[in-house]
C-alpha cells in the first residue's frame, strides 16, 4: 500500500532525513556540512548518533536525494563556505551500494551546470536528473517583491507544480518527469541519465520514490506480547535488595555547605557608567568653547 507522503511532506522529510535534519540535516545550520551529509549516506555516524539523524535503508529501499544550491561543474556548494563534488558523491553512492543500503535511488540536482554532478556515478540502480548541462546557469523564478528575492529556482518550481498533481494511485511514470520543464519555462536545458538504472524510465512510476511502501511479512509463529510477570516481580525485588544493600549518602556529602558558604565573592570588573563618559565629553566640549571659541572650529573640522 503506498502510503500518502507526497509533496512538500516528502521534501520534508527528505531534507530532515539527508541534510541533518534539515529537522535533523537543519536542526542546526553546523550541522549541514559536507562531512556529514556523507556519513548519513553512508553510514559512518557515532553509535550515539539518535535515529532521526540516521539513514535507516537497507537493500530493499528506494532512496529518493534532491540537492539545491549554487554550483558549478562538478561541485555543488554547501552554505558558501564548503565544496562537494561529483567524484565524493559518486564514490559515496558506491558505498551505498556495497553496503546495501538501497534498491534503488533517485538523484535530483538544481544548481548551475547541474549536469556535471552525475557525469562521474558508476554505482548500478542510480537514475538522475539535473535542471542544466554542463555550460549553462541554472536561473530563478519570479521574485517576491515584498522581500526583493527569489524564493524559488524555476526547475524546482515546475518539478513542484508537476508533482502536485500526482496522488498516491497515480500511473505517472518518470518519462513524464523527463518532460516538466523544457527549456521554453527553464531557459536552462534539463537533462538525465538512465544507463545505470537497471528499468526502463518509462516502467517507473513516480510513487516509487515519492510516496512510501509499507511491507508486511505474515508469520504463524506465536508472539508474546504480555510480559512475563514472575520475571519482572524477581528483577524487580532484586533492584530493590540492591539498592538496600547501597550505603545512603549523608547530606553533606551531597550538598557541600560549607564550602559554599565560606567562599569568597567574585571581585566584578569595573566599568564607568554610560552617564558619565557622556557627562565627561559634555566638559571637555565646554572647555573647549570657553577657551577657543566657535572661531577656531574650522581648524579642526
Amino acid at each position: 500500500m503506498v502510503a500518502s507522503c507526497f509533496l512538500r511532506k516528502c521534501l520534508t522529510a527528505l531534507a530532515g532525513l539527508l541534510l541533518l535534519s534539515f529537522e535533523s540535516l537543519a536542526a542546526s545550520q553546523i550541522e549541514v556540512t559536507v562531512e556529514n551529509f556523507l556519513r548519513v549516506l553512508t553510514g559512518r555516524i557515532p553509535p550515539s548518533t539518535p535515529r532521526s539523524k540516521r539513514l535507516l535503508s537497507d537493500d530493499r529501499s528506494n532512496i529518493l536525494i534532491y540537492m539545491t544550491g549554487h554550483g558549478g561543474n562538478g561541485f555543488l556548494k554547501f552554505q558558501d563556505s564548503e565544496e562537494i563534488t561529483n567524484i565524493e558523491l559518486a564514490d559515496a553512492f558506491e558505498q551505498m551500494w556495497q553496503k546495501r543500503r538501497y534498491n534503488e535511488l533517485l538523484f535530483i540536482i538544481d544548481t548551475c551546470q547541474g549536469a556535471s554532478m552525475y557525469e562521474r556515478f558508476y554505482s548500478p540502480n542510480i537514475m538522475a536528473l539535473a535542471s542544466s548541462q554542463v555550460g549553462e546557469d541554472s536561473l530563478s523564478h519570479q521574485p517576491d517583491p515584498a522581500i526583493g528575492v527569489h524564493l524559488m529556482d524555476r526547475y524546482t518550481f515546475y518539478v513542484l507544480e508537476f508533482l502536485e498533481e500526482i496522488n498516491p494511485a497515480s500511473q505517472t511514470n518518470m518519462n513524464d518527469l523527463f518532460q516538466v520543464c523544457p527549456k521554453s519555462l527553464c531557459v536552462s536545458t534539463p537533462g538525465h541519465r538512465t544507463d545505470l538504472f537497471q528499468r526502463d524510465p518509462k516502467n517507473v512510476l513516480i510513487t516509487d520514490f515519492f510516496g512510501s511502501v509499507r511491507k508486511v511479512e505474515i508469520t504463524t509463529e506465536t508472539i508474546r506480547l504480555q510480559p512475563d510477570l514472575g520475571n519482572m516481580e524477581s528483577r524487580y525485588k532484586k533492584e530493590w535488595m540492591d539498592e538496600e544493600l547501597m550505603e545512603p549518602l549523608k547530606y553533606a556529602e551531597q550538598l557541600p555547605v560549607a564550602q559554599i558558604i565560606h567562599q569568597k565573592p567574585k571581585l566584578k570588573d569595573w566599568h564607568p557608567p554610560g552617564g558619565f563618559i557622556l557627562g565627561l565629553w559634555a566638559l571637555i566640549i565646554m572647555v573647549f568653547f570657553k577657551t577657543y571659541g566657535i572661531k577656531h572650529m574650522k581648524f579642526i573640522f
